[in-house]
Formats: structure tokens, C-alpha cells, sequence
């Protein structure tokens, strides 16, 4: 059952796997947001999760701020949503430009989110050396030294700790 679930939640996107326009409605925090995709009367809402990168959780420090970061850019702009894959979440994982500009990437230079390391790949390389200069600027979540990844935080917080 949780199987079917998963597949028709993935179908828009698996079946229509090109490039899609739509209009950005919601942000849940700085790497993920809902976007409004198809035609008058016809509307879907699509769970986007940023590719590449992974922001602070809204109770982690500079979460609020990463959020924001990507409101700014995003929301109700229409963005150009380019999927990659579908989350364990059934959120499709895409690559977003908001205004023109890639959104993952402007993220990392401003120090609102990471590389995600695990789900980096080649194309991402250049995504390094714009987390380099935004840390050694101390831009954003660099600002703070001791900032701890979003996956070693939740690691952390399901042990209870």
C-alpha cells in the first residue's frame, strides 16, 4: 500500500520528467517549497525539495533565516523546476532557478545551506567552491563557527540529544 502511495504521488513528475514552469505557493524551509504547477482549473501542488543542498531545520539555528533566504527569492515568482529524482518523502527533488537564478546555489553563497554531500553529484562540483567562499566570508550559518550540519542535527535529535 505505502508502495502505491509513493508511485502516484511520483507519477507527475516521473511522467513528465522535462522542465516545468509553475508558481512557487509555500515555503517549508530553506531548501524545500510547494510549488503551483498547470494550467487554470486544472492546478497541481508539487512538493519540491531543492537538489544538492540541505538547509538548517526551522528549530536550528539560522533556520528561520534560511527560510526566509529562500522566500525572498522564491516565493510567488513563478521558478523553473528541473527534476531529478523523487525523495523517500515522495517530494520531487529538482533543481529550481527563481528570477532567473538558480536557487540551491544561491543558498550555499549566501550561507543558508550546505552541499548535501550524500546526494551531491559531479554536475555539483562547482557548488563547492560556493560553500568555500561563503564560509570564509562567515556568511550566514558560517557566521557561527560551532554550526552543525542538518544531518548531524537530526542524527543527534532522534537519539534525544
Amino acid at each position: 500500500m505505502r508502495l502505491i502511495a509513493w508511485l502516484l504521488l511520483a507519477l507527475p513528475f516521473a511522467a513528465q520528467a522535462q522542465t516545468r514552469t509553475c508558481l512557487v505557493v509555500g515555503i517549508s524551509d530553506g531548501d524545500t517549497l510547494t510549488a503551483r504547477c498547470g494550467s487554470t482549473g486544472s492546478y497541481e501542488q508539487v512538493k519540491v525539495r531543492l537538489a544538492a543542498i540541505d538547509a538548517p531545520e526551522s528549530r536550528q539555528p539560522c533556520g528561520q533565516r534560511s527560510k526566509q533566504a529562500l522566500s525572498s527569492l522564491c516565493y510567488m515568482e513563478q521558478a523553473r523546476i528541473s527534476p531529478r529524482d523523487v525523495d523517500r518523502y515522495g517530494r520531487t527533488v529538482a533543481d529550481v532557478r527563481c528570477r532567473g537564478e538558480d536557487a540551491g546555489r544561491r543558498q550555499v553563497a549566501g550561507g543558508w545551506a550546505w552541499v548535501y554531500e550524500q546526494y551531491a553529484t559531479r554536475d555539483d562540483g562547482a557548488l563547492f567552491k560556493v560553500q568555500y567562499t561563503a564560509r570564509a566570508q562567515h556568511l550566514g550559518l558560517w557566521a557561527d563557527r560551532e554550526s552543525q550540519a542538518p544531518w548531524e542535527w537530526r542524527k543527534k535529535a532522534q537519539r534525544g540529544g
